[in-house]
């Protein structure tokens, strides 16, 4: 069955649904009534008629779209010639929408300022625009409508959701991340999550531009990564985890071979020898399901120069901790930490994940040796993303791992605006890795660690 007779089908059910609602619903579908409705089911039954889209792969979408646009024409000109050139546009816009994109969050997609979608259920749909929240004006019909977007969403990743499967984790053609949560599990309705990513990858330029880290700090972590030191990247939800991971992924040479894993792939990387793997989910019965931690372990046969894991979550922290160990430097991964001790805390806890039984001793010089840097960025109160910490992994005393922070992030104690101001500047102490940079030919200016505070 093709896209449109599907969304046609899921119309008419709509239509059914609509003459079962409550009262309370049916004043709340008032308020937000369609004043093209009437014309636009008109259209769509000529859409479905007479423009066929069998893949959109396999179609030339600008053409479809033409087609989708003369149709509109065709029928407005017979039974509404009242609408205005601007509501014209309006319902074709919809309409294409409607069976070629999104729905009504393809506008939201397309909107460069807009770096996160949240959809609660049919009537409330939330963006996140320069780091803070807001309420969009977007709703969608009723909670079938969103499910027909869902399933467009993960049917071509031959993805599954519904009530047997309510959880699913995709992408869209772009890249960018979805989290779904369907009935009975979400309360509220349908609930998609979009994490949007550039279409063209952020540059150490753009960081710097946005004030993520500064001229000097790009050009260090440049250095650590050519001169293959393991890098761990932590921070919170949305704190630029990811952004910062592919950045310092394109500092990698372009002669060495790469593999990345991940659980979605979102991951762009300008090198050429880049292998790309990605979890899979169980199937209908529950199995076939591929871990990080399986990929982790299979990566390690495909003669890999570095390894990129999108992020480590469980057990497969100490496969990536004995890779590093063993002769794949120049790792790199991201973690979910408030702080650079905090992320080896984390570390320690998913090792025994993995369900080995290892003393807290054993772990804690696993991690030592595996680890020189950890990156810990920070999403501020009013939105912005920073590094504020780099802080080099120094080695045991006792049974306690040593850090020593090299660079810090410093606010600015004299500005009162509402905006957070201030720079990462260094601690004035050099890394003990120091010799390891200068092994490898790596030179740094010799002010670089001068104390800035």
């Amino acid at each position: 069955m093709g896209l449109l007779e599907r969304l046609a089908m899921d119309k008419e059910e709509e239509s059914k649904r609509s003459k079962g609602q409550s009262s309370a619903a049916g004043q709340r579908e008032e308020i937000k009534a369609d004043p093209y409705k009437e014309i636009k089911e008109k259209i769509f039954e000529r859409v479905v008629d007479e423009v066929k889209i069998t893949g959109e792969e396999d179609c030339d979408m600008q053409k479809v779209r033409e087609e989708i646009r003369s149709v509109v024409n065709e029928v407005i000109e017979s039974e509404a010639q009242y609408l205005t050139r601007n509501e014209r546009n309006i319902i074709v816009r919809e309409i294409i929408n409607e069976t070629i994109g999104f729905g009504p969050i393809t506008p939201l997609l397309q909107d460069p300022q807009v770096s996160e979608i949240m959809v609660n259920g049919a009537d409330q749909v939330y963006v996140e625009r320069r780091g803070k929240l807001e309420l969009s004006d977007v709703t969608f019909q009723d909670n079938n409508h969103i499910l027909h977007i869902i399933e467009r969403i993960v049917a071509p990743l031959g993805r599954r959701i519904d009530e047997s499967s309510p959880m699913v984790d995709a992408r869209l053609p772009n890249g960018s991340r979805v989290n779904i949560i369907i009935p009975p599990l979400a309360l509220n309705g349908p609930t998609i999550t979009i994490r949007k990513f550039s279409e063209k990858p952020f540059t150490v330029n753009d960081l710097i531009r946005f004030g993520t880290l500064s001229p000097e700090v790009a050009q260090f972590l440049k250095a650590c990564v050519e001169a293959r030191l393991n890098v761990v990247v932590s921070g919170g939800t949305g704190s630029g985890k990811t952004t910062t991971l592919n950045v310092i992924s394109s500092f990698i040479p372009h002669d060495e071979r790469i593999v990345t894993i991940e659980d979605a792939a979102e991951l762009q990387l300008n090198q050429e020898h880049v292998v790309r793997l990605e979890t899979r989910p169980p199937n209908v019965e529950g199995k076939g399901a591929i871990s990080i931690r399986d990929l982790v372990r299979n990566s390690l046969r495909m003669r890999p120069d570095r390894i990129i894991v999108g992020e480590v979550r469980s057990g497969e922290a100490l496969d990536m901790l004995q890779a590093m160990n063993t002769g794949h430097d120049g790792s790199l991964t991201t973690g979910h930490a408030n702080s650079p001790r905090d992320m080896l805390s984390r570390l320690e806890t998913m090792v025994l994940m993995a369900g080995m039984d290892l003393p807290i001793r054993a772990i804690r010089e696993q991690i030592s040796s595996a680890i020189d840097i950890i990156i810990q960025q920070s999403r501020l109160k009013d939105g912005s993303r920073k590094v504020t910490y780099i802080t080099e992994v120094v080695g045991m005393e006792g049974d306690i791992i040593t850090l020593q922070d090299i660079f810090l992030y410093k606010e600015d104690e004299h500005d009162h605006t509402r905006h957070h101001s201030g720079e990462l500047k260094p601690t004035g102490i050099k890394p003990k890795f120091m010799d390891k940079l200068m092994k490898t030919g790596v030179v740094l200016p010799s002010d670089i660690f001068t104390a800035g505070f």
